[in-house]
């Protein structure tokens, strides 16, 4: 029998029992009971899960009102001191990445209304120009406040322990599928060879940082397809900030077992799982396999 595992992504989260059956809806369209897991570490860095009625990608706006932020909103050079202060002196070795987030969002603000797309990538964002500037920095603090506790904070392998948990005692193949961070988490815990016996079909990273070089100097080395996995499916939305770099074929081995694809992810962000568990491109691979 074919399970599922869920690797969820930054910020806190509803209680785990919850959130695994809204990714199975919004994959499967139904609970799936046993057949999936959801490899839930948010209380590794969240003292208690976000109610019921609160959405997950609330967390990933500021706690305090937006407006708040208009006057104090600081030039890209500030904000990323700022971000670097409040982790450590380690920090700096993914710098590089945070800049590029900051200055992204910012291109993507400030470039909206120069060339302004069929349907408007903030559509979902009806906010004037400097509260969006400010969420999606937001979006950028807390990304990379989580990414650094895994790396540098200490929580690294706690993190990591709940994905081997997860997959731990599994009868057959095993479908994996990380979100944001989860999929770093997802990765390393696959390169370990406690795992290279596991029969993994299919390894999906929705709006993943791993083809991030700054990134790719911290996961498991040498850059490859896990042993148990038999397909890597990469897939983003190329306004996604935090998959900031898009594909993992090129530095990847083998490339053969690789595939990087865009897809369109309407959250307001571009980076909701919800939105990317509804794309083709994720939901018909797995479905699938679960019909054989």
């Amino acid at each position: 029998m074919t399970t599922i595992v869920y690797v969820h992504g930054n910020g806190n989260k509803i209680a785990s029992a919850a959130l695994r059956g809204q990714w199975d809806r919004a994959l499967f369209g139904r609970d799936m009971g046993e057949r999936s897991r959801m490899a839930y570490w948010a209380p590794v860095l969240h003292a208690s899960p976000l109610g019921a009625g609160e959405a997950d990608e609330a967390q990933q706006l500021p706690a305090s009102p937006l407006e708040s932020f208009v006057p104090e909103s600081p030039p890209p050079d500030d904000f990323t001191a700022a971000v670097l202060r409040e982790t450590g002196d380690d920090a700096g070795k993914l710098e590089p990445w945070l800049r590029d987030l900051v200055y992204t969002g910012d291109a993507i603000v400030d470039g909206e209304n120069t060339a302004p797309p069929v349907t408007s990538p903030f559509e979902a964002l009806p906010l004037p120009r400097p509260l969006r500037q400010a969420a999606f920095r937001e979006l950028v603090k807390r990304t990379f406040k989580d990414v650094y506790a895994y790396f540098f904070g200490g929580r690294g392998d706690a993190m990591r322990q709940i994905v081997r948990d997860s997959l731990s005692g599994l009868d057959g193949p095993v479908v994996v599928l990380g979100h944001s961070l989860g999929s770093i988490i997802a990765y390393d815990v696959l390169r370990e060879p406690a795992f290279a016996g596991l029969t993994v079909p299919l390894f999906v990273t929705a709006g993943s940082p791993l083809g991030v070089t700054e990134v790719q100097d911290l996961v498991a080395r040498p850059l490859q397809v896990p042993a148990p996995v038999a397909q890597w499916r990469n897939v983003s939305d190329f306004r996604d900030l935090v998959a900031l770099d898009h594909t993992i074929r090129p530095e990847f081995t083998p490339a053969s077992r690789c595939t990087d694809l865009s897809v369109v992810n309407d959250s307001w962000n571009h980076h909701g799982i919800g939105e990317y568990l509804a794309t083709v491109a994720v939901r018909q691979p797995i479905l699938q396999i679960f019909q054989q």
